[in-house]
């Protein structure tokens, strides 16, 4: 059998997502005939019924669920290649390192001093982003490196140097009973009745349960502890963004949470060797 062609992936997803041929065909800008016989086709070539069709609509078979899965993971690797290939093409080109916004500013901070010393070491662009987008930024590859946190993001699959290992605190609203303590326990912070804590994404995506907000954003979760609804518990690091309306108490029961600076592991980039090698000497510069 031949190989899956790209443009037979982008059809099958663009069915598969909206579950309706005539959206999918407005979304590619094609026609419809033509894309029902491009998915008839692949069945073919496959030998497997890839969608339930009847006058109800379009449902995903067992099969279609699998390839739909396989067929996002291959076209964002793709578009990845692209992007790599590309940037490689430009020697004065910067890498790009992708980091949660406000967090390890100390880190950061010392690892750009650090390159700013060295002149053999590459330029670097700050990729800013929210809560559990280094991992998808380093796939898709918009970003060369990222500083990531250990246990909390997704490393799976790429390569990683640890920087920094630190305890946790609570961002508290600043007129809140608990922003008067001097330090607290897991215990204090798990169910507070007027301040339920903040629910992180897990690595998978999906929320835990419980009657606090779902963080989406370091812009909305300020607000949030500013306004009193809600508390978190971060690295300390992360405290570079809190307000004059949060106050941060010491957790110190909550487990320790390692900076890394990650990279995937294909890369064959001299310039993300060489920023490695920078970040491994500040390491072993720090008293």
């Amino acid at each position: 059998m031949d190989d899956l062609e790209t443009r037979e992936l982008r059809y099958f997803v663009a069915v598969a997502e909206e579950l309706h041929f005539g959206r999918a065909a407005a979304r590619l800008g094609i026609a419809q005939p033509p894309l029902s016989r491009a998915i008839a086709r692949l069945e073919r070539r496959l030998g497997v019924r890839l969608l339930d069709r009847d006058r109800r609509g379009v449902a995903l078979t067992e099969a279609g669920g699998v390839l739909l899965r396989e067929a996002v993971a291959a076209l964002d690797a793709v578009a990845a290649a692209a992007r790599r290939t590309r940037r490689a093409g430009d020697p004065k080109r910067p890498l790009v390192l992708a980091t949660k916004a406000g967090a390890s500013h100390e880190v950061l901070q010392k690892l750009l001093d650090s390159v700013a010393s060295d002149p053999q070491a590459p330029p670097i662009e700050i990729l800013l982003c929210e809560v559990g987008e280094q991992a998808r930024l380093l796939r898709d590859g918009h970003a060369d490196v990222a500083l990531m946190h250990h246990p909390y993001d997704d490393l799976a699959g790429f390569d990683a140097e640890d920087l920094y290992v630190e305890g946790q605190v609570a961002i508290v609203p600043a007129g809140h009973p608990l922003a008067s303590r001097d330090r607290l326990t897991l215990a204090d912070v798990q169910d507070v009745p007027d301040l339920p804590i903040a629910r992180w994404p897990r690595l998978d995506g999906s929320y835990p349960d419980g009657p606090g907000p779902e963080v989406h954003t370091q812009s909305q979760l300020a607000q949030l502890v500013a306004l009193g609804r809600t508390l978190l518990v971060i690295p300390a690091s992360s405290r570079a963004w809190q307000w004059p309306e949060h106050v941060a108490v010491p957790v110190v029961d909550a487990p320790e949470v390692t900076t890394v600076i990650a990279w995937p592991p294909s890369s064959r980039s001299l310039a993300v060797a060489s920023l490695v090698g920078v970040a491994a000497d500040m390491i072993m510069s720090t008293p």
